[in-house]
């Protein structure tokens, strides 16, 4: 059984909020001339560990949006949110895309830069440092970024995998 499917999440009774991460007009010349659409990408999330992310085409920008919006709400996961922060280090990658994120203390923001800032904050992550290496291409940053998201593990996960008693990870 895959990571994904384990933390899929159902569109009820949730608060979404959604960030418009990128917007591209799409040109199709044909015999009559140019025709013109839109293609959007979209972050929900309750920023309380809740994201998903949708990709919406159509003529009109406000539809590719909508359209956007509808598709992020069927892909929600569930990510471990410890503090404000992420558990731990992690790397991902998507396409020519690769990311980094890296747990931060308190008080030190959200250290990322355009598409995964809107992923990361859209998830409640309050402090974290994060980089991107190589594409800069918005629909691959946040794939990625929804890769090294879903890979998140926090303690509990780690130690019932491990076989170890509730009161070890408890008492330390």
């Amino acid at each position: 059984m895959s990571t994904a499917s384990i933390r899929r999440v159902k569109t009820t009774d949730l608060d979404l909020k959604d960030r418009l991460v990128s917007i591209q007009r799409v040109t199709k010349v044909t015999k009559g001339g140019r025709t013109f659409s839109f293609s959007a990408i979209v972050v929900v999330g309750n920023e309380d560990g809740i994201v998903g992310y949708g990709l919406g085409k159509a003529n009109e920008v406000t539809t590719a949006i909508a359209k956007g919006v509808e598709d992020a709400k069927k892909n929600l996961i569930k990510v471990p949110v410890y503090k404000g922060t992420i558990p731990h280090e992690q790397v991902a990658k998507y396409g020519g895309a690769q990311v980094f994120l890296k747990p931060a203390t308190g008080g030190t923001g959200v250290k990322a830069g355009g598409a995964m800032r809107a992923v990361l904050e859209s998830v409640g992550i309050k402090d974290v440092l994060a980089k991107s290496k190589g594409s800069s291409n918005p629909h691959n940053l946040v794939k990625a970024t929804f890769n090294a998201l879903i890979q998140m593990r926090d303690a509990f996960t780690v130690a019932q995998h491990r076989n170890v008693p509730m009161e070890k990870v408890f008492n330390g």
